[in-house]
C-alpha cells in the first residue's frame, strides 16, 4: 500500500480526536461553563480539521498519480503488443475494440485504484480503532457495532459477484458496439451501393439497446448493494442511539462497565458510530468500481497477449538504417514454410531466387498463398521455418526495419486514412515535398480525379475514391519512395476496367525500371510483361533451388 492511501487513512482517523473535542466542549457547556470553556476545544478542532484536509488532499493526489502511472504502463504494454503484431494477423483485435479498451475502459482502472485502495485500508483499521474506543466506554454499544459489521460485507460479496459478471458483460458489449460502428463507418460507401444502410442502422440500434439493458442491469445491482449497506448501518446506528439515550435517562443502567455514561461520553459514542460504518460505505461504492476495473484489466490483458509477430516491429529507429543495401536487391527464399497459430499451413517448403533488377510474376490458384508469400518477403509475417534474404540480409528482427525501408508495397486494397492526399501519399517520408507528391499523382494518372490534389482531403477508408483510383494512389506512394529498390505488388490490376488496367500496368512497368519487382497476379497481360513467370506450386520442395538456373516461363 502506498503512502497516499496511508495518508488518507490517517486523515479518517483524525475524526476520533475531533469527536472527542466536540464532546468535551458540549460536556463543559452542560456543566455550566461559559464561552471561554470551549475556546480550547474549538481551536484544537480547527487545527485538526486543517491537518485532516491537508492529509486527505495530499493522499488523494498521490493515489491518483500512482494509479495514472499504473494505467499508463498497462496502456503502453498493450500498445507495444498491438504494434508488434503483424497487420495480417487474423486474430488481431478490431480497431474499434482496441480503441475502446485503451481510451475508455482503461479509465475504469484509475477509478478503481483511486477509490478502492484507500477504502480497503480504512476498512481494515478505522472500524477496529473506533470499536476499541467505543468498547472503552460501553461494551454494549461496541457489541452492536461489531455484530452489524459482518452482515454488510456478506451481502456486499453476494451482490458484488453478480455485479462483476454484469460489469464484464457490459464492457464486452461496449467494445463490440464500438468495433461494429467503426467497421460499418469504414464500409459506408459499400453499404450505400448495396442498399443496406437501413439494415445496418437496425443492427446498430439493436446492439445499442442491448448495451443499454446491460448498463441498467449494472446500475440496478449497484443500487441494491448500496441499499443493503445503508439498511444495516442505519439499524446499527439507531440501536446505538437508542441504547445511549435510554442509558442517559437511567432506563438501561448496564453496559458501561458498571459506571454511568456522562453526556460527553454518550455524545462521543454517538459521533463515532456513523464513522464506524463510513469506511464500509466507501468500500461499497468502490466495490463496483473494482468490478469495472477488473473487467477493464482483463480487456487490457487480452490486448497485451502476443500474436503473430511482425519481424523487427519494435526495433529502434537507429537500427533501421543499418540494413540499407545498394539498389536493386536480389531476393532469396529458402525452404520457407508458413503456418498460422491455429496450425493452418499456407505454404510449405517454398524456395525462390529473384535476381537483382529482375521482374517476376508470381501466379497460382486463389488461396494458394501468393499474397502471404509477398507479405513474408516484405517482412510483414514471420516464417514458421526457412529463411528470406533480401540483398543478402536475412529477414530477422535485426534487419527487418531497414529492409522494409528499401521496399514499396502496392496492395489491391491500400489503407487510406482521413487526411490530405499529401499525407496519404507521403506517409511521413523525409523529403516528400508537395512538388514530389504532385509529380507522383501525375505519374499515377490521378491529376484528373476531383480532389486528388496534394492539399485535397480524403475520408477514412478512401471515401470518394474508386477501386482503381485507390490502386493508383498506392502507385503514387511507391513513386515517392526513391530508396525502394524492391517493389512488391499484390493483384494491382484486379477488378479494374480495361482502360484503368492498361494505365496501371504501364505505370508499374515505368516504376519498376532499375528495380526488382515481384508481382502476384492472375492477369495474363501483366504477367506477360515480366521477365519471368513462376507458379507457386512449382516452388515447393526445392523445385526452384536458390542459385540454380531458372528457365523462363510464361503464362498464356
Amino acid at each position: 500500500m502506498g503512502p497516499g492511501a496511508s495518508a488518507q487513512g490517517a486523515a479518517a482517523l483524525l475524526w476520533v480526536p475531533q469527536a472527542a473535542l466536540l464532546a468535551l466542549a458540549v460536556q463543559r457547556l452542560a456543566d455550566g461553563g461559559a464561552l471561554d470553556a470551549v475556546w480550547g476545544p474549538a481551536l484544537g478542532l480547527l487545527l485538526l480539521g486543517l491537518v485532516r484536509a491537508t492529509l486527505e488532499a495530499w493522499g488523494a493526489r498521490r493515489v491518483f498519480d500512482q494509479a495514472r502511472d499504473f494505467v499508463h504502463g498497462l496502456r503502453a504494454e498493450a500498445v507495444r503488443a498491438l504494434a508488434s503484431r503483424s497487420p495480417l494477423d487474423r486474430n488481431r483485435p478490431a480497431s474499434g475494440l482496441a480503441a475502446s479498451v485503451l481510451g475508455e475502459q482503461a479509465e475504469a482502472v484509475v477509478t478503481w485504484l483511486v477509490r478502492f485502495q484507500p477504502a480497503r485500508w480504512r476498512v481494515r483499521w478505522v472500524p477496529l480503532v473506533i470499536a476499541g474506543l467505543v468498547a472503552w466506554f460501553s461494551w454494549v454499544a461496541a457489541l452492536i457495532l461489531v455484530l452489524a459489521m459482518p452482515l454488510i460485507p456478506l451481502f456486499m460479496a453476494i451482490i458484488g459477484w453478480r455485479a462483476q459478471a454484469a460489469s464484464e458483460a457490459q464492457m464486452v458489449a461496449l467494445g463490440q458496439m464500438n468495433g461494429l460502428l467503426l467497421d460499418r463507418l469504414r464500409g459506408l460507401s459499400t453499404l450505400r451501393s448495396l442498399g443496406a444502410v437501413d439494415a445496418t442502422a437496425l443492427r446498430l440500434r439493436a446492439v445499442a439497446e442491448s448495451l443499454r439493458v446491460r448498463t441498467l442491469r449494472v446500475l440496478r445491482i449497484a443500487f441494491l448493494s448500496s441499499a443493503s449497506l445503508e439498511l444495516f448501518s442505519a439499524l446499527a446506528v439507531a440501536l446505538v442511539a437508542v441504547y445511549v439515550g435510554f442509558h442517559l435517562l437511567g432506563q438501561i443502567p448496564g453496559g458501561a462497565w458498571g459506571a454511568r455514561l456522562s453526556l460527553g461520553e454518550g455524545l462521543f459514542i454517538l459521533m463515532l458510530a456513523p464513522a464506524f460504518f463510513e469506511p464500509l460505505r466507501d468500500l461499497a461504492a468502490a466495490w463496483h468500481d473494482r468490478a469495472a476495473g477488473e473487467a477493464a484489466l482483463a480487456s487490457l490483458a487480452q490486448l497485451a497477449q502476443p500474436g503473430l509477430a511482425l519481424p523487427g516491429a519494435l526495433a529502434p529507429a537507429a537500427s533501421a538504417s543499418s540494413g540499407a543495401r545498394p539498389l536493386p536487391p536480389e531476393v532469396e527464399v529458402r525452404n520457407a514454410t508458413l503456418a498460422y497459430g491455429d496450425g493452418a499451413v499456407v505454404f510449405r517448403g517454398v524456395s525462390l531466387q529473384v535476381r537483382a533488377g529482375e521482374h517476376v510474376a508470381l501466379v497460382g490458384p486463389s488461396g494458394a498463398g501468393k499474397t502471404t508469400l509477398l507479405a513474408a518477403l516484405a517482412g510483414l509475417l514471420p516464417l514458421t521455418a526457412g529463411e528470406v534474404r533480401v540483398g543478402g540480409l536475412p529477414m530477422t528482427d535485426e534487419h527487418a526495419p531497414g529492409l522494409r525501408e528499401g521496399m514499396a508495397w502496392i496492395g489491391q486494397r491500400p489503407h487510406v486514412f482521413a487526411g490530405t492526399v499529401r499525407d496519404n501519399v507521403a506517409l511521413q517520408r523525409p523529403g516528400a515535398t508537395r512538388e514530389t507528391v504532385a509529380q507522383a499523382l501525375r505519374f499515377a494518372h490521378l491529376e484528373t480525379v476531383a480532389g486528388a490534389t496534394p492539399e485535397g482531403g480524403l475520408g477514412e477508408g478512401g471515401a470518394g475514391l474508386s477501386g482503381g483510383e485507390l490502386v493508383r494512389l498506392a502507385l503514387a506512394r511507391a513513386a515517392v519512395a526513391p530508396g525502394a529498390g524492391l517493389l512488391l505488388a499484390d493483384e494491382p490490376t484486379a477488378h479494374l476496367d480495361p482502360e484503368t488496367r492498361a494505365r496501371v500496368i504501364e505505370a508499374l512497368r515505368q516504376l519498376a525500371r532499375g528495380r526488382t519487382l515481384i508481382v502476384a497476379t492472375h492477369d495474363a497481360a501483366l504477367a506477360a510483361g515480366m521477365d519471368r513467370t513462376v507458379r507457386l506450386e512449382d516452388l515447393v520442395a526445392g523445385a526452384e533451388a536458390p542459385g540454380a538456373a531458372v528457365p523462363e516461363r510464361r503464362v498464356a
